[in-house]
C-alpha cells in the first residue's frame, strides 16, 4: 500500500468521524455522514482521495462481510414465527413496488429490462437506518415494529435472487432458457454445497478449532470460510457477496455462531464505513444545484410510490389503517443493498452513469428524510385518517381496526373483567395469569398474529388501535376491574391511557420500559405504572445484599428508600 493512501484513508476516516459526531447531536444516520464525508473528500468536491479506485476495493470487503453477517443472522426459526408478515407481506411489497416503479420508468422512456432493475433497487428499504431509528424510539415491538422488521428480513433475503437474475436482465445470453437451467444449476451446486458444509464438515471443523481455545486461529478460520465462500461463488459465475451470504448461512447452523457474529462484527463496521464512503465519492454535488427540481421530484415520486406499496402490503394483511400508513413511512427510503446492486447494474450495462447519479442524489435524499418522518409517522397516520374520515362510524371503524370479533360476541356483557392493552411477552404473562385465576379477559391488540394468538387463548380479542375509543367501548372498559397496557412505546402508551382514562373508572396499570416514562403515564391518567428497568435494578440490589448477608428488613428499607429517590426523580444513576 503506498502511503499516499495511508495520507487519503487517514483524511477520510478523520473527516468521517467529525461529520458522524455532528450527525449523532443532530439525531441523524451514521451512514449519511459516511457518504458526506465521501463527497467532501472526493473528486467532485475537496478532492482530498485520488486514489478512489482503491478505496472502492476495500468497499468490496465491506460488501462482502455485510452479506456474510446478514447470513449469519438468518433464523428459520425466527422467519417461521413471523411468516405472514415476512413471506406474503414482503412479496406484496417487492411486486408493487417493482411494477410501479417499472410502469414509471417505461413511460418516462426507458427499456423494459432496464425498468424493471430500476424497480429492484428502488424496492429495498435501508435496514440500518430504520432498524436504528425503531430501537432508539422503543417500537421494535410494537405491532409496527415487527411488521416493519419482517418486511426488512424478506429484502435482506430477496437481494439473492435479485444478484441471480440481474445478468438475465443484462442479456448476456441470447438463450434464456438454456441461461435459465445453467443459472437454476448453479444454485442447486451451491445449495447442495451448503448443506453439504452446514451439516458435516463447518460444525465439525468450528467445534474443533474452538476446543482449542486459540482466538487468533477462530479468527482466521472464520474469515477462511467468508472468503473461500466468496471466491467459489465468483468461480461459478455469480457474485461475491452472494457466497459470502451462503458462508454465513452455514455458520448460523453451528453452535460457534455467536462467536463468530462478535468477531465478524468489528470487521464488517469498519469496510462498511468505506463502502458508504465510496458511495459518497461517487456523488457529484453539482446534481442537487443544476437539476433540484428533478432530483427533488423524483425523491418524492420514490417515497410516494413506496408508501403507497408498503400502505397496501400491510393493510391487506389484515393490520389496522394506521398501522399500515407508519409501517409504510418507516419503509420508503432506498436502502444500502440497492448501491451493492446499482454498482454491479453499471458493470452490466443496466444503468448508465448519468442515471446512476441520479439514482445516488434521490437514495441520499430519501435515507436523510427517514428519520423525521418516521419521528412523525404516528401523527401524520392519525392526523391524515381523521381528517378523510368522519369521527364515527362503521366506515371509520371498519378501515382504522381490523379483524373484528363475530356479532354475538360483541354483545355479551362483561363486569370486573381486565382488559389487557397489548399481547406481546409481558400482556401473555398477565392473560396466563388472570386466566389461571379464573379472571375474564378481553385483549386489544393490533398485530393480527398476536391478536390470532390471544384468539386461540380463549380469550374475547379485538384487533386494532387501543386509543379508538370504539374498540375500548367494544371491551367494556367502563365496567372493567382493572386495565392492563403493556405495550412498549412510551408514546402510544401515553395516548391509551389517557382514552382509557376518560372512559372507565377501572383501575390502570401500564408497562414502562424505562423509569423516565413514569411520569407521563401517571400524568396521563395511569394508578400505577411498573417500570422494567427500575423493578430489575431494585432486583438487582436485593440479590447483591443477599450475597452479604443482609436482613430482609433491611433490604426492604433500601428499596423503599430507592423507590423514594426515583419518585423525586432523581437521577438514574442514583438507583445504579
Amino acid at each position: 500500500m503506498e502511503d499516499g493512501l495511508y495520507k487519503e484513508l487517514v483524511v477520510v476516516l478523520a473527516l468521517a468521524v467529525g461529520i458522524i459526531l455532528l450527525f449523532r447531536r443532530l439525531k441523524m444516520p451514521g451512514v449519511l455522514g459516511f457518504i458526506l464525508a465521501g463527497m467532501l473528500a472526493g473528486p467532485h468536491v475537496l478532492g482530498w482521495v485520488e486514489e478512489v479506485e482503491r478505496v472502492q476495493e476495500l468497499a468490496d470487503f465491506g460488501m462482502i462481510f455485510l452479506l456474510f453477517v446478514i447470513g449469519m443472522g438468518f433464523s428459520l426459526k425466527e422467519l417461521s414465527s413471523m411468516g405472514l408478515t415476512v413471506f406474503v407481506g414482503g412479496t406484496l411489497q417487492a411486486v408493487l413496488t417493482i411494477a410501479m416503479i417499472a410502469w414509471l420508468c417505461t413511460a418516462l422512456g426507458l427499456s423494459w429490462p432496464r425498468s424493471v432493475f430500476m424497480g429492484f433497487l428502488v424496492t429495498l428499504s435501508s435496514t440500518a437506518i430504520v432498524l436504528r431509528v425503531l430501537q432508539e424510539r422503543g417500537r421494535l415491538e410494537s405491532a409496527a415494529g415487527r411488521a416493519i422488521s419482517g418486511i426488512l428480513i424478506f429484502q435482506d433475503i430477496l437481494v439473492v435472487p435479485m444478484m441471480l437474475v440481474m445478468p438475465m436482465l443484462a442479456g448476456r445470453s441470447g438463450d434464456a432458457g438454456g441461461e435459465l437451467l445453467l443459472l437454476a444449476g448453479k444454485v442447486l451446486l451451491l445449495l447442495l454445497l451448503v448443506y453439504i458444509g452446514g451439516r458435516w464438515a463447518v460444525p465439525h471443523l468450528l467445534r474443533h478449532v474452538a476446543k482449542g481455545r486459540n482466538k487468533e486461529l477462530f479468527i482466521l478460520t472464520v474469515v477462511l470460510l467468508c472468503f473461500a465462500a466468496a471466491w467459489g461463488s465468483a468461480a461459478l459465475g455469480l457474485s461475491l457477496a452472494l457466497g459470502a451470504f451462503f458462508a454465513g448461512l452455514i455458520i448460523s447452523g453451528t453452535d460457534q455462531v455467536h462467536q463468530a457474529a462478535d468477531i465478524v462484527q468489528p470487521f464488517h463496521q469498519l469496510f462498511m464505513s468505506f463502502f458508504f464512503v465510496s458511495i459518497g465519492m461517487l456523488v457529484d454535488p453539482a446534481l442537487f444545484t443544476s437539476s433540484p427540481a428533478l432530483v427533488l421530484g423524483l425523491a418524492l415520486l420514490v417515497m410516494l410510490a413506496k408508501t403507497l406499496a408498503g400502505f397496501l402490503a400491510i393493510w391487506l394483511l389484515r393490520y389496522p389503517v394506521r398501522t399500515a400508513l407508519q409501517c409504510a413511512l418507516a419503509l420508503f427510503q432506498v436502502g444500502e443493498f440497492s448501491f451493492v446492486l446499482a454498482a454491479s447494474g453499471i458493470a452490466m450495462g443496466l444503468i448508465t452513469p448519468h442515471q446512476h447519479q441520479l439514482f445516488l442524489a434521490v437514495s441520499i435524499i430519501t435515507m436523510a428524510a427517514t428519520p423525521m418522518v418516521m419521528a412523525r409517522s404516528r401523527r401524520i397516520a392519525g392526523g391524515t385518517f381523521n381528517r378523510l374520515l368522519p369521527r364515527t362510524g362503521k366506515l371509520q371503524d371498519a378501515l382504522l381496526n381490523a379483524g373484528s370479533p363475530p356479532e354475538e360476541a360483541l354483545h355479551q356483557q362483561y363486569k370486573d373483567h381486565l382488559v389487557i392493552i397489548g399481547f406481546g411477552t409481558a400482556g401473555q404473562q398477565v392473560a396466563w395469569a388472570a386466566q389461571s385465576m379464573k379472571v375474564r379477559c378481553v385483549v386489544i391488540e393490533e398485530d393480527p398474529e398476536l391478536a390470532e394468538l390471544a384468539v386461540q387463548r380463549g380469550m374475547f380479542t379485538l384487533q386494532g388501535d387501543a386509543a379508538q375509543g370504539t374498540l375500548l367501548h367494544k371491551a367494556q372498559v367502563a365496567t372493567a376491574r382493572v386495565v392492563a397496557v403493556t405495550l412498549p412505546e412510551s408514546r402510544q402508551a401515553r395516548r391509551v391511557v389517557a382514552q382509557v382514562e376518560a372512559a372507565t373508572k377501572a383501575r390502570i396499570i401500564a408497562r414502562a420500559r424505562h423509569a423516565v416514562d413514569e411520569s407521563g403515564l401517571h400524568a396521563h391518567g395511569a394508578d400505577e405504572v411498573i417500570s422494567e428497568d427500575l423493578e430489575g435494578a431494585l432486583k438487582l440490589v436485593e440479590h447483591v445484599l443477599r450475597r452479604y448477608r443482609t436482613p430482609q428488613a433491611g433490604i426492604l428499607e433500601i428499596s423503599s428508600h430507592l423507590r423514594a429517590v426515583h419518585g423525586a426523580e432523581a437521577p438514574l444513576a442514583a438507583i445504579r
